[in-house]
């Protein structure tokens, strides 16, 4: 394997950790916002979800193995509607409309996305102490 070679085979787990940063910033946006009800368009905050899209390595291109953002959507589903009659925006009946977030599955995908950061972390570590146990066996 030549030096290019390894720094690709590196290269696939950074991948893999910038985008599971994105995906924990994304998420930490989602419940910092689960409250807000009236957003600059007049409308609840609306989830947003992380899309990835695998890169395939290409021994005659520069590129390496991993994964990117494709790019951050809304979640279409309903908003949910929370009696609340003293709300300052709530309907003739009593409801507000509420984001379409949902704290306990934004703690479960803030979980797996940090797993799986550290599971990228540690491939990098363990791939860099065999590149050093392999150079002490060169001495």
């Amino acid at each position: 394997m030549n030096v290019h070679g390894l720094f690709r085979t590196l290269a696939a787990s950074a991948s893999g950790m910038r985008a599971e940063r994105t995906r924990m910033d994304v998420i930490s946006q989602n419940i910092a916002n689960a409250e807000v009800t009236k957003g600059p368009d007049g409308e609840p905050y609306r989830r947003r979800e992380v899309v990835f899209e695998s890169v395939l390595d290409n021994a005659l291109a520069d590129s390496g193995a991993g994964v990117e953002v494709a790019g951050i959507e809304t979640d279409p589903t309903p908003f949910p509607r929370v009696f609340r009659p003293g709300h300052p925006d709530a309907d003739a009946d009593g409801y507000v409309r509420m984001p379409n977030v949902s704290l306990p599955m934004e703690m479960v995908d803030l979980i797996a996305a940090s797993r799986a950061y550290e599971a990228n972390l540690a491939a990098m570590r363990s791939y860099r102490d065999m590149v050093q146990q392999g150079l002490q066996i060169g001495r």
